[in-house]
């Protein structure tokens, strides 16, 4: 959809909002709409129902809020609420609580979160008192309408914020028995990064003739750097903690979240990188709400610097000054990557989506990529002599800064005392060197091995007709230096030649280009590796599953 401008430097004034509104946001700092705002609140304020995608960070809280709170019915008798707004956390319940706050303040509006974790008295209390604007939960929203202390039946407006997130943390049938509670001719506002059919399906049930939106993220013009710059290293399994422990250390991100799979990885990786003299915390759904609520304030304040967390614990989460957001894994859906990375390069600030993929998920980036319409580039894991130059580089920028400093003079009896016995530059060069080993010196580690690109599959026709020959050189028969492993997986588990060669690459850290010829038939698969790797490889893919499953894996057993 083409973006609409606001002519003559109009800004908000232009979408005719009500002097109160206009009043905040002028207070708020806000100049300009965002281009999703200028999309959704005229077709809001006329009425109409609307289906929008939308990343995070695009301002969509304003453009549905904004709307909601120009057409509020100020009640003089009920307290049931004129709006409910339903989103998937606690986290983002308040947030989006607080913004319409902020946005209606001087409408003297009413506003509710309800969430589970928090005291329902409380929630009780403000409800028999009057509300304007419920925000909550599905699940706390659906516990007050089951207890009669939530009342839907004067509510006009009802927006589904977050819904592919909602619908994957499975409230779908909590969010229908809602909707079921309230008005048939409401305005209904539907908002999702993704569009998903299942999407489709709620909004074709519940929106009536919806208008409808679609933006991502702002692009960068020709030539320019992209706000959000995506990236991926191809690891080792073995070698991921170090990968992800040096790629920090060039990035040096100011906050970021590191995403992990289980909550054992989210203990594993947050202890490796506190052992490397980082301030990380971990945030998973072992932890109580007050722990969840701690560590959120030590790294608002700046305490924190890394926050490791599984998806689901990091749900609805909003830090403002967040740089990085790194995947330990390729995320299983690409809609969670995009729900991930949407948490950066917000308002105008640059940031970066970094992942770590081991070999086999190679096509997993390329599903990414094919929902994102946006390219990953691969690179390079930083080697030792890359951190050891970012290190001194570090070194160098510390002591420019020191360059202004007003209490230098104070130190210049000791450059005289030192000058009489060398000269100035050996006596810099120490101090230097001095600083430098203050900052942790050079890096002292082994290079993590390179993986080569994951090959593309030969066609069907090539695969039935003859084996898949790797770089490697050896042949059986031939180079006694090469032998054949058998696999008990074939064609018939859809096994392709490229997840033979990712799995041994990624489980065994034997290079791609050592493994020779790849033969797959219906039921099983041999393929050549050197003689010197064969019972590494064989021991590393004892634990490792292909396609899913976890194959036999021994030396061929010849029959002659």
């Amino acid at each position: 959809m083409s973006e609409q401008t606001s002519g003559d430097g109009a800004g908000f004034a232009g979408l005719e909002l009500r002097s109160e509104l206009l009043r905040a946001l002028t207070s708020l700092g806000y100049e300009e709409p965002t281009p999703i705002q200028r999309e959704a609140i005229p077709p809001l304020l006329a009425g109409h129902d609307l289906l929008g995608q939308a990343a995070t960070g695009t301002g969509k809280t304003a453009a549905f809020a904004l709307p909601l709170l120009q057409g509020l019915d100020r009640k003089t008798g009920g307290t049931g609420p004129s709006a409910l707004v339903l989103v998937p956390t606690r986290e983002l319940a308040e947030q989006v609580s607080q913004a319409v706050h902020r946005y209606g303040r001087d409408l003297g509006v009413r506003v509710l979160p309800v969430y589970g974790g928090q005291p329902i008295g409380r929630q009780l209390q403000a409800l028999q008192r009057g509300v304007d604007v419920v925000v909550g939960t599905p699940g706390r929203v659906l516990d007050h309408i089951g207890r009669a202390t939530l009342e839907l039946g004067d509510v006009r407006t009802v927006v589904l914020d977050e819904a592919d997130e909602m619908l994957d943390m499975g409230f779908a049938e909590d969010i229908e028995a809602i909707l079921a509670e309230t008005p048939g001719e409401r305005q209904t506002v539907l908002f999702s990064a993704t569009m998903p059919p299942r999407i489709d399906s709620i909004a074709r049930r519940h929106l009536r003739e919806p208008v409808r939106i679609q933006m991502g993220r702002q692009e960068s013009a020709p030539g320019e750097i992209p706000l959000v710059r995506q990236s991926a290293y191809v690891v080792p399994r073995a070698h991921k903690s170090a990968a992800l422990a040096r790629v920090l250390d060039v990035e040096a991100p100011t906050a970021a979240i590191v995403f992990c799979r289980t909550r054992e990885e989210v203990d594993q990786v947050t202890e490796t990188l506190n052992g490397r003299g980082y301030r990380a915390e971990a945030l998973h759904g072992g932890m109580s709400q007050d722990q969840r609520d701690r560590v959120m304030g030590r790294l608002r304040a700046g305490a924190t610097e890394l926050l490791v967390a599984t998806d689901v614990a990091a749900r609805g989460l909003d830090v403002e000054q967040l740089t990085h957001v790194v995947n330990y894994n390729v995320p299983s859906a690409p809609e969670a990557y995009v729900h991930r990375i949407g948490r950066v390069g917000r308002a105008g600030r640059e940031g970066a989506a970094i992942t770590l993929a081991e070999p086999r998920e190679n096509r997993m980036l390329k599903a990414i990529e094919r929902l994102t319409r946006q390219r990953i580039t691969l690179e390079s894991v930083p080697t030792v002599t890359d951190l050891r130059a970012r290190r001194m580089e570090l070194t160098r920028a510390a002591i420019q800064g020191s360059l202004g400093d007003d209490d230098l003079e104070r130190f210049r009896v000791v450059i005289e005392s030192l000058t009489d016995e060398a000269d100035l530059e050996r006596v810099a060069l120490a101090a230097v060197k001095l600083a430098h080993e203050a900052a942790g010196g050079d890096v002292d580690e082994e290079e993590i091995p390179a993986v080569a690109p994951p090959r593309e599959a030969p066609s069907r026709d090539a695969r039935r007709s003859e084996p898949y020959r790797g770089q490697g050189k050896g042949r059986p028969g031939g180079d006694t230096g090469a032998t054949r492993l058998f696999f008990g997986l074939g064609r018939r588990a859809g096994l392709r030649p490229q997840d033979l060669v990712g799995a041994i690459a990624g489980e065994s850290g034997l290079s791609a280009r050592d493994i020779g010829a790849i033969q797959i038939t219906d039921r099983f698969s041999l393929v050549e590796v050197p003689e010197s790797a064969a019972e590494m490889v064989i021991a590393a893919m004892q634990q490792a599953t292909i396609r899913g499953r976890r194959p036999t894996v021994r030396r061929e057993r010849y029959s002659r």
